[in-house]
């Protein structure tokens, strides 16, 4: 009866796709496998992640067990304050002191960049999900630790970019946030809409977590363009949005929410947000699987639906639980190893691949916001215009400028 049941349990473990250790083949630094969420917990990101990241991490936790080996699993959150000081002073502390093995979240594009650097130099894993620089897999990429899960600046500039431009939006004006994210989405748009025959009649930068857009709104009409992309995110797209429709300005012109999510659709409304393009990775309404995971986090997050940076978290920390069981060890180079080596299947991605220069290939969808009419309640605000695949969404590889991987 026991090699029975010890069958059953190895077969499932194959079955997940990865191999089977045994408690007693584990071993862990400290005993114990210590997560850290570093997330933007009251400010301009705060619904974007904040303490939405936190309960899709421990979720994650929770739903493979709650132990490893025998051994806890533990989860830590800090605010960084979208500050990189912050942030990089947490996270070493966390590493040096505190026994954090892997970093999730790593909201904002600037704190990214200087948790993933660090990481490199300490030998930790840093996953990137609210973060969308495409620089994190390019010029300043960590292969052998870095992993940058959700989206990327590229990625939104193919999808919703390209299919505005090919609308008839040909001609483009930036609102841009001034800082690493911005400036990459606001460049990689750009690329893309003149690839496609548009073209871009400049540009104006606002700092993160502006109050009045209405100097920046001016200088966006008076561009004559078609189209104001706006490359920033989370309070601040909400916030320019509601600003552009009390100035008028979308009357004349349409507004492209390059990097929009269903909780700041939730923030706008409907009767502002309705009829916008936007890219995403994940929704919580595609399919029955996606549904069953967001009635499981509504009811942690006082019914609320998770977006997809969300779902990011608790797949990237599911998968990295997963495949530090599968290595029998937390050491990082088996763990980077195994999670390269098994593709992705869950709620969040069917098929996804971890490349080698740190990006998680996964299908991309385009959306458009509903009309109050066609919603049929609170939170379904999108419908599906088109599935775009991850080898077509995503840099190809080989055109990655990844230092790292010419060698």
């Amino acid at each position: 009866m026991k090699r029975k049941l010890l069958s059953v349990a190895v077969a499932a473990a194959l079955a997940a796709g990865f191999p089977f250790a045994t408690a007693q083949q584990g071993k862990l630094s400290g005993d114990v496998v210590k997560i850290g969420v570093l997330t933007d917990m009251s400010g301009v990101y705060a619904d974007y992640g904040g303490p939405g990241a936190v309960a899709a991490a421990r979720l994650a936790v929770q739903d493979f067990g709650g132990k490893i080996f025998g051994k806890n699993i533990e989860v830590v959150n800090a605010d960084h304050q979208n500050k990189p000081d912050i942030a990089k002073n947490v996270t070493q502390q966390w590493f040096d002191r505190d026994g954090v093995d892997m970093t999730v979240e790593n909201l904002n594009s600037a704190v990214a960049l200087t948790v993933q650097a660090l990481g490199k130099e300490k030998n930790k894993i840093t996953i990137v999900t609210g973060a969308a620089t495409s620089r994190l897999t390019n010029e300043d990429c960590a292969p052998n630790t870095g992993i940058h899960y959700l989206m990327d600046t590229v990625a939104l500039s193919n999808v919703v970019g390209k299919a505005i431009v090919k609308d008839g939006g040909d001609s483009w004006y930036f609102l841009t946030a001034d800082y690493a994210f911005g400036h990459s989405l606001e460049k990689d748009t750009g690329d893309v809409v003149r690839a496609n025959g548009g073209k871009v009649n400049g540009a104006v930068r606002h700092p993160l977590s502006t109050g009045d857009f209405s100097s920046f709104l001016l200088q966006a009409q008076s561009s004559g363009a078609k189209v104001v992309g706006l490359a920033n995110a989370g309070g601040d797209t909400v916030n320019s949005i509601k600003a552009a429709a009390e100035f008028g300005l979308t009357k004349k012109q349409n507004l492209a929410a390059l990097l929009m999510l269903v909780t700041d659709v939730h923030a706008l409304g409907l009767n502002t947000a309705q009829g916008l393009y936007l890219t995403e990775g994940w929704y919580w309404d595609l399919n029955p699987e996606t549904r069953a995971w967001a009635d499981k986090f509504s009811k942690v997050m006082n019914g609320r639906k998770p977006n997809s940076n969300h779902a990011a978290v608790y797949s990237s920390t599911l998968h990295y639980l997963k495949a530090v069981q599968a290595a029998g060890t937390d050491d990082t180079a088996a763990v980077m190893a195994r999670m390269r080596a098994t593709p992705i299947n869950d709620m969040f991605a069917k098929g996804g691949t971890l490349r080698a220069d740190g990006r998680m290939v996964h299908d991309m969808y385009l959306f458009q916001v509903k009309t109050p009419a066609e919603s049929k309640g609170a939170w379904d605000y999108f419908k599906l215009k088109g599935t775009v695949s991850g080898a077509e969404a995503f840099r190809p590889l080989a055109q990655s400028t990844c230092a790292a991987l010419k060698k």
